[in-house]
């Protein structure tokens, strides 16, 4: 059996800030934190390194990525398209705290991001990821396409509906009410936006991404 490699966390913003050596440890700095902003890295030097970085240099960027396809596959498949938007969601736990985002994959930016939410599941967020991606750009009237790594969300904006199986509750009250009017928007609004799927085997980790893998 491999040895799990150990990973350190940078934490920019929680309540408190600086480099953790284990995951239970950066959790309870980013717990009930709203706009935390943290990162792994697989060495101490790298992630005390990049605590003194702005965390836009390290947040979604991927790391180095060497494709295994082969050239012809590679070919076949060619670039991403930079005039899109890329969404990804993240959770800590299943179901957990869970939060999504939207980033401009040339720049890296931030286009929106929502989140954490009690009791979610990445399923969900993906979905909801994909729904504020569409709504963002039917608002601003533009003709980039959303990359997404999740073919459920992509299935479930398809048939404008949400199929989870986590149960309705108290804590997640919040959440379902953003799946209903994600749901609802779906079934009130056009949109010509074309939803992509990401092709992680050719390029890497979807910008959006949040580092925690």
């Amino acid at each position: 059996m491999s040895k799990r490699k150990r990973k350190y966390y940078t934490v920019w913003k929680g309540h408190n800030t600086g480099v953790f050596e284990s995951w239970d440890d950066c959790k309870a700095q980013i717990k009930d934190f709203k706009g935390a902003q943290y990162k792994s890295f697989s060495t101490f030097e790298a992630a005390k390194k990049a605590y003194k970085d702005n965390p836009k240099d390290h947040i979604g960027k991927s790391k180095t990525f060497k494709s295994e396809l082969s050239e012809e596959q590679l070919k076949k498949i060619g670039q991403p398209n930079l005039n899109s938007i890329c969404v990804d969601a993240a959770v800590s736990g299943n179901p957990g705290k869970m939060e999504y985002r939207g980033v401009d994959p040339k720049t890296k930016k931030q286009l929106f991001i929502q989140g954490p939410f009690e009791e979610g599941t990445n399923n969900i967020g993906e979905f909801l990821a994909i729904v504020h991606g569409l709504a963002f750009l039917k608002q601003h009237n533009s003709n980039r396409i959303i990359y997404t790594d999740s073919k459920t969300a992509m299935s479930w904006v398809r048939k404008k509906t949400c199929n989870s199986k986590l149960e309705r509750t108290n804590k997640n009250k919040d959440l379902f009410e953003l799946v209903d009017r994600a749901i609802k928007w779906l079934k009130t609004n056009n949109y010509t936006t074309t939803i992509v799927k990401w092709e992680t085997k050719a390029w890497g980790e979807i910008p959006a991404d949040f580092g925690r893998k």
